[in-house]
């Protein structure tokens, strides 16, 4: 998977998965734009990583929910490198678990902007400046499949959304451009740290065939080779990575 000489982007790029797929791009070669939000000691250290193997990297902080913070992404990334190959859209949360029966508009609409309308404004943004076998690498979710668990119904929509989206755009952007996506299952995050109880992690894992969780580094292995040249008939998929949780 030799990416010498292309660009990509990471959204999300200061932790966990997104700042794995930022270091695997790296080491595979590629220039590296790295948006954060609100993770700039994880984003500062990877750009610090990078260059000191002799890669080259930026971070930038900015709202992916937000048209302008998208376009500064973009506009900085093109000024650096020249152009856009691969965005690996790694933003995303569930914001708080909420049951139906307690579901305002607001905490819907945010689901949906930080999971859905983000990727939208980014591959929008980033379109006119791929060419010809440039890649796009969603972060959809085992929930887009399954529904979620318990008050997560919101953002088990929002990855089925991107799941749709990213069949269509396949179609759309074809064959100048491939999208896929990923639906991780339980992966050693900060994002199961703050929502998923420990036990139901253990059980989780306990009863899946690998008996562990997965990590950031196996889920940015698959992005990057969805990313890569090596996948170039690969398109429109949503690739399960949960450790034979649930086969789609």
């Amino acid at each position: 998977m030799d990416l010498k000489g292309k660009t990509a982007i990471v959204t999300g790029g200061g932790r966990d998965i997104g700042r794995a797929c930022v270091l695997e791009l790296a080491a595979r070669g590629a220039n590296v734009a790295i948006n954060y939000m609100a993770s700039s000691e994880g984003a500062d250290s990877a750009v610090a990583e990078i260059k000191a193997a002799g890669g080259n990297a930026f971070a930038l902080q900015g709202d992916m929910t937000k048209e302008a913070d998208v376009a500064a992404l973009v506009e900085k990334t093109v000024k650096e490198f020249g152009q856009v190959d691969t965005l690996v859209h790694v933003t995303g949360g569930l914001i708080a678990r909420v049951t139906m029966s307690e579901m305002t508009l607001d905490h819907w609409q945010s689901v949906m902007d930080v999971n859905l309308t983000s990727f939208v404004l980014m591959v929008r943004e980033c379109l006119p400046h791929m060419t010809e076998g440039s890649s796009i690498v969603g972060l959809a979710s085992q929930a887009g499949r399954d529904g979620g668990g318990p008050g997560a119904s919101a953002y088990g929509a929002s990855k089925g959304a991107l799941m749709t989206l990213t069949r269509g755009l396949a179609k759309e952007l074809g064959p100048k451009i491939r999208v896929n996506s990923l639906c991780p299952g339980m992966i050693d995050t900060d994002f199961h740290n703050i929502f998923t109880k420990p036990e139901v992690r253990t059980h989780v894992a306990n009863v899946s065939p690998v008996k562990r969780e997965g990590t950031s580094e196996d889920v940015a292995k698959l992005a990057v080779f969805l990313a890569s040249d090596d996948a170039a008939f690969i398109t429109g998929a949503n690739v399960d990575i949960n450790g034979g949780m649930l086969f789609s």
